[in-house]
Protein backbone atom coordinates (compact mmCIF):
# COMPACT_ATOMS: atom_id res chain seq x y z
CA UNK A 1 0.00 0.00 0.00
CA UNK A 2 0.95 3.73 -0.58
CA UNK A 3 3.87 5.29 2.47
CA UNK A 4 1.77 7.21 3.41
CA UNK A 5 -2.05 8.05 3.39
CA UNK A 6 -3.84 9.83 0.49
CA UNK A 7 -5.76 11.85 2.45
CA UNK A 8 -5.55 13.69 5.79
CA UNK A 9 -9.38 12.93 6.52
CA UNK A 10 -10.38 10.07 8.89
CA UNK A 11 -14.05 8.81 8.56
CA UNK A 12 -16.24 7.65 11.86
CA UNK A 13 -17.53 4.20 10.09
CA UNK A 14 -16.93 3.22 6.46
CA UNK A 15 -18.84 0.75 4.67
CA UNK A 16 -17.31 -1.60 2.61
CA UNK A 17 -19.82 -4.22 0.45
CA UNK A 18 -18.08 -7.14 -1.56
CA UNK A 19 -15.83 -7.37 1.71
CA UNK A 20 -15.27 -10.77 0.50
CA UNK A 21 -14.24 -10.87 -2.89
CA UNK A 22 -11.10 -9.61 -4.55
CA UNK A 23 -11.00 -6.29 -4.43
CA UNK A 24 -12.66 -6.39 -1.51
CA UNK A 25 -9.96 -8.53 0.59
CA UNK A 26 -7.96 -5.95 -0.83
CA UNK A 27 -9.48 -2.69 0.22
CA UNK A 28 -10.37 -4.41 3.62
CA UNK A 29 -7.07 -4.38 4.38
CA UNK A 30 -6.35 -0.69 3.30
CA UNK A 31 -9.57 1.06 4.29
CA UNK A 32 -9.11 1.00 8.08
CA UNK A 33 -6.44 3.34 8.42
CA UNK A 34 -8.79 5.58 7.02
CA UNK A 35 -11.67 5.38 9.35
CA UNK A 36 -12.37 4.28 13.39
CA UNK A 37 -14.80 1.72 12.19
CA UNK A 38 -14.97 -0.67 9.47
CA UNK A 39 -17.88 -2.62 8.52
CA UNK A 40 -17.70 -5.38 5.99
CA UNK A 41 -20.41 -7.07 4.27
CA UNK A 42 -20.74 -9.80 2.17
CA UNK A 43 -23.23 -12.73 1.74
CA UNK A 44 -19.68 -14.96 1.56
CA UNK A 45 -17.59 -15.99 4.55
CA UNK A 46 -15.77 -12.80 5.79
CA UNK A 47 -13.53 -14.67 8.65
CA UNK A 48 -13.29 -12.96 11.90
CA UNK A 49 -13.47 -9.81 12.67
CA UNK A 50 -9.99 -7.43 12.93
CA UNK A 51 -9.91 -4.18 15.52
CA UNK A 52 -12.04 -2.11 14.63
CA UNK A 53 -13.75 -4.38 12.20
CA UNK A 54 -17.72 -4.87 12.18
CA UNK A 55 -18.88 -8.18 10.03
CA UNK A 56 -22.48 -7.49 9.16
CA UNK A 57 -22.91 -10.25 6.61
CA UNK A 58 -26.68 -8.73 4.39
CA UNK A 59 -28.18 -10.00 1.12
CA UNK A 60 -28.74 -7.17 -1.06
CA UNK A 61 -31.90 -8.05 -2.38
CA UNK A 62 -33.28 -8.21 1.48
CA UNK A 63 -34.75 -4.53 1.75
CA UNK A 64 -35.15 -4.28 5.37
CA UNK A 65 -31.17 -5.55 5.85
CA UNK A 66 -29.70 -3.05 3.74
CA UNK A 67 -31.69 -0.35 5.74
CA UNK A 68 -30.39 -1.75 8.79
CA UNK A 69 -26.50 -2.09 7.60
CA UNK A 70 -26.47 1.33 6.34
CA UNK A 71 -27.15 2.93 9.89
CA UNK A 72 -24.26 5.20 11.00
CA UNK A 73 -22.67 5.16 8.16
CA UNK A 74 -20.55 8.17 6.65
CA UNK A 75 -19.85 6.61 3.00
CA UNK A 76 -20.61 3.33 1.16
CA UNK A 77 -17.52 1.69 -0.89
CA UNK A 78 -20.03 -0.58 -2.52
CA UNK A 79 -18.09 -3.29 -4.33
CA UNK A 80 -21.12 -5.99 -3.85
CA UNK A 81 -23.17 -7.85 -6.18
CA UNK A 82 -22.44 -10.27 -9.23
CA UNK A 83 -19.03 -9.12 -10.88
CA UNK A 84 -19.23 -11.25 -14.14
CA UNK A 85 -21.65 -12.04 -16.64
CA UNK A 86 -24.46 -14.54 -15.60
CA UNK A 87 -27.90 -15.23 -16.00
CA UNK A 88 -29.96 -12.18 -15.81
CA UNK A 89 -31.68 -13.54 -12.67
CA UNK A 90 -29.46 -13.44 -10.26
CA UNK A 91 -27.80 -10.07 -12.02
CA UNK A 92 -31.55 -8.58 -11.63
CA UNK A 93 -31.66 -9.92 -8.24
CA UNK A 94 -28.03 -8.27 -7.03
CA UNK A 95 -26.98 -5.73 -9.30
CA UNK A 96 -30.83 -4.11 -10.20
CA UNK A 97 -32.99 -4.82 -7.24
CA UNK A 98 -30.10 -5.09 -4.87
CA UNK A 99 -28.68 -1.38 -6.01
CA UNK A 100 -32.05 0.32 -5.89
CA UNK A 101 -32.36 -1.16 -1.97
CA UNK A 102 -28.68 0.34 -1.29
CA UNK A 103 -30.14 3.52 -2.29
CA UNK A 104 -33.16 3.66 -0.55
CA UNK A 105 -30.96 3.07 2.48
CA UNK A 106 -28.54 5.41 1.96
CA UNK A 107 -31.42 7.50 1.62
CA UNK A 108 -33.70 6.74 4.38
CA UNK A 109 -30.12 6.70 6.46
CA UNK A 110 -29.11 10.19 5.54
CA UNK A 111 -25.79 8.66 3.85
CA UNK A 112 -24.67 11.49 1.85
CA UNK A 113 -21.53 9.94 -0.56
CA UNK A 114 -21.45 6.25 -2.30
CA UNK A 115 -18.65 5.00 -4.19
CA UNK A 116 -20.09 2.84 -6.91
CA UNK A 117 -17.96 -0.23 -8.51
CA UNK A 118 -18.96 0.00 -12.10
CA UNK A 119 -17.37 -1.61 -14.58
CA UNK A 120 -15.48 -0.74 -17.90
CA UNK A 121 -18.16 -3.76 -19.12
CA UNK A 122 -20.35 -0.45 -19.60
CA UNK A 123 -18.59 0.50 -22.51
CA UNK A 124 -17.34 -2.85 -23.72
CA UNK A 125 -18.40 -2.89 -27.42
CA UNK A 126 -16.33 0.54 -27.81
CA UNK A 127 -13.61 -0.27 -30.83
CA UNK A 128 -9.75 -1.25 -28.94
CA UNK A 129 -8.77 1.48 -31.71
CA UNK A 130 -10.74 3.96 -29.97
CA UNK A 131 -10.32 6.47 -27.38
CA UNK A 132 -13.72 7.51 -25.14
CA UNK A 133 -14.38 9.45 -22.16
CA UNK A 134 -16.84 9.14 -19.71
CA UNK A 135 -19.44 11.33 -21.67
CA UNK A 136 -19.87 9.08 -24.65
CA UNK A 137 -22.82 6.91 -24.59
CA UNK A 138 -23.12 3.74 -22.77
CA UNK A 139 -22.34 0.76 -24.72
CA UNK A 140 -22.61 -2.51 -22.52
CA UNK A 141 -21.01 -5.77 -24.19
CA UNK A 142 -23.02 -8.11 -21.64
CA UNK A 143 -26.24 -8.40 -18.93
CA UNK A 144 -23.57 -7.44 -16.59
CA UNK A 145 -22.53 -4.08 -18.40
CA UNK A 146 -26.09 -3.38 -18.52
CA UNK A 147 -26.31 -3.97 -15.08
CA UNK A 148 -23.50 -1.15 -14.33
CA UNK A 149 -24.95 0.84 -16.94
CA UNK A 150 -28.20 1.02 -14.87
CA UNK A 151 -26.47 1.31 -12.17
CA UNK A 152 -24.21 4.46 -13.23
CA UNK A 153 -28.42 5.92 -14.14
CA UNK A 154 -29.74 4.62 -11.17
CA UNK A 155 -27.00 6.81 -8.86
CA UNK A 156 -27.44 9.70 -11.27
CA UNK A 157 -31.04 9.89 -10.18
CA UNK A 158 -30.56 9.54 -6.41
CA UNK A 159 -27.94 12.82 -7.06
CA UNK A 160 -30.79 15.07 -9.28
CA UNK A 161 -33.78 14.14 -6.88
CA UNK A 162 -32.07 13.05 -3.34
CA UNK A 163 -28.73 14.85 -3.13
CA UNK A 164 -26.82 11.52 -2.35
CA UNK A 165 -23.27 11.90 -4.48
CA UNK A 166 -21.43 8.97 -6.21
CA UNK A 167 -18.64 8.20 -8.01
CA UNK A 168 -19.59 5.48 -10.55
CA UNK A 169 -15.79 3.58 -10.87
CA UNK A 170 -15.37 1.94 -14.14
CA UNK A 171 -13.02 -0.72 -12.84
CA UNK A 172 -10.88 -1.57 -15.31
CA UNK A 173 -8.55 -4.68 -14.50
CA UNK A 174 -6.94 -4.58 -11.13
CA UNK A 175 -4.88 -7.28 -10.34
CA UNK A 176 -1.18 -7.80 -9.03
CA UNK A 177 0.03 -7.79 -12.65
CA UNK A 178 -1.53 -7.39 -16.31
CA UNK A 179 -2.16 -11.30 -17.59
CA UNK A 180 -2.40 -10.29 -21.01
CA UNK A 181 -2.00 -7.22 -24.02
CA UNK A 182 -5.73 -5.96 -23.39
CA UNK A 183 -4.87 -5.51 -19.43
CA UNK A 184 -2.06 -3.23 -20.55
CA UNK A 185 -4.67 -0.72 -21.43
CA UNK A 186 -7.09 -2.02 -18.46
CA UNK A 187 -4.34 -2.17 -16.20
CA UNK A 188 -4.83 -0.78 -12.40
CA UNK A 189 -2.62 -1.95 -9.51
CA UNK A 190 -4.06 -2.15 -5.86
CA UNK A 191 -1.86 1.02 -4.66
CA UNK A 192 -4.08 3.30 -7.56
CA UNK A 193 -7.24 1.17 -6.57
CA UNK A 194 -6.89 2.33 -3.02
CA UNK A 195 -5.52 6.27 -4.48
CA UNK A 196 -8.82 6.22 -6.01
CA UNK A 197 -11.24 5.00 -3.88
CA UNK A 198 -9.76 7.16 -1.46
CA UNK A 199 -9.74 10.35 -3.70
CA UNK A 200 -13.76 9.81 -4.41
CA UNK A 201 -14.14 9.52 -0.12
CA UNK A 202 -12.06 12.95 0.21
CA UNK A 203 -12.72 14.57 -2.52
CA UNK A 204 -14.58 17.92 -1.36
CA UNK A 205 -17.20 18.07 -4.08
CA UNK A 206 -18.40 14.90 -6.56
CA UNK A 207 -21.60 15.46 -6.99
CA UNK A 208 -22.57 12.61 -9.96
CA UNK A 209 -19.15 11.50 -11.48
CA UNK A 210 -17.74 9.12 -13.54
CA UNK A 211 -14.23 7.44 -13.37
CA UNK A 212 -12.30 5.32 -14.98
CA UNK A 213 -10.65 2.92 -12.78
CA UNK A 214 -6.86 2.73 -14.55
CA UNK A 215 -3.47 3.61 -13.20
CA UNK A 216 -0.97 6.02 -14.89
CA UNK A 217 -0.41 3.30 -18.51
CA UNK A 218 0.83 3.95 -22.19
CA UNK A 219 -2.06 2.41 -23.56
CA UNK A 220 -4.71 4.28 -23.03
CA UNK A 221 -8.37 3.69 -24.35
CA UNK A 222 -10.14 6.07 -21.81
CA UNK A 223 -9.73 9.78 -21.59
CA UNK A 224 -10.14 10.76 -17.70
CA UNK A 225 -10.61 14.37 -17.87
CA UNK A 226 -13.80 14.50 -16.34
CA UNK A 227 -12.54 13.08 -13.03
CA UNK A 228 -10.08 15.84 -12.41
CA UNK A 229 -11.78 17.27 -10.03
CA UNK A 230 -11.55 14.11 -7.18
CA UNK A 231 -7.76 14.74 -7.64
CA UNK A 232 -7.04 11.16 -8.22
CA UNK A 233 -3.34 10.66 -9.41
CA UNK A 234 -2.11 7.24 -10.46
CA UNK A 235 1.60 6.04 -9.57
CA UNK A 236 1.90 2.72 -11.18
CA UNK A 237 1.99 1.39 -14.74
CA UNK A 238 1.24 -1.53 -16.83
CA UNK A 239 4.99 -0.75 -18.45
CA UNK A 240 7.09 -2.67 -16.63
CA UNK A 241 5.34 -5.46 -17.28
CA UNK A 242 5.01 -4.98 -20.95
CA UNK A 243 7.99 -7.00 -22.25
CA UNK A 244 6.84 -9.99 -20.00
CA UNK A 245 3.01 -9.44 -21.66
CA UNK A 246 4.25 -9.40 -25.05
CA UNK A 247 6.59 -12.23 -24.53
CA UNK A 248 3.65 -15.05 -23.46
CA UNK A 249 1.00 -13.30 -25.96
CA UNK A 250 3.06 -12.29 -29.42
CA UNK A 251 0.35 -12.20 -31.62
CA UNK A 252 -3.01 -11.30 -32.01
CA UNK A 253 -6.44 -13.15 -33.80
CA UNK A 254 -8.00 -9.59 -34.97
CA UNK A 255 -10.83 -11.50 -36.35
CA UNK A 256 -11.46 -12.75 -32.87
CA UNK A 257 -14.49 -10.24 -31.03
CA UNK A 258 -12.28 -10.28 -27.75
CA UNK A 259 -8.95 -8.38 -30.11
CA UNK A 260 -11.51 -5.68 -31.33
CA UNK A 261 -13.48 -4.68 -28.81
CA UNK A 262 -12.57 -3.17 -25.23
CA UNK A 263 -14.59 -5.67 -23.29
CA UNK A 264 -12.37 -8.37 -24.09
CA UNK A 265 -13.62 -11.95 -23.16
CA UNK A 266 -16.61 -10.27 -21.90
CA UNK A 267 -18.26 -10.03 -25.64
CA UNK A 268 -17.80 -13.99 -25.74
CA UNK A 269 -20.24 -14.41 -22.22
CA UNK A 270 -23.37 -16.38 -23.16
CA UNK A 271 -25.99 -16.50 -23.59
CA UNK A 272 -26.84 -19.17 -20.94
CA UNK A 273 -30.23 -20.87 -22.31
CA UNK A 274 -28.51 -22.57 -25.05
Amino acid sequence: MPDTPVTSLRFNRLLLTGAAGGLGRELRTRLKRYCETLRLSDVADLGAAAPGEELRPARLEDRAAMVELLQGVDAVVHLGGVSVEAPFEPILQANILGLHNLYEAARLNGVKRVIFASSNHVVGYYRQDEVIDARDPMRPDTLYGVSKAFGESLSRFYWDRYGIETVCVRVGSSFPEPVDRRMLATWMSYDDLERLVMSCLSAPVVGHSIVFGISDNRTKWWDNKYAAHLGYVPQDSSEPFRAAVEARQQSIDLKDPAAIYQGGGFVHAGPFDK
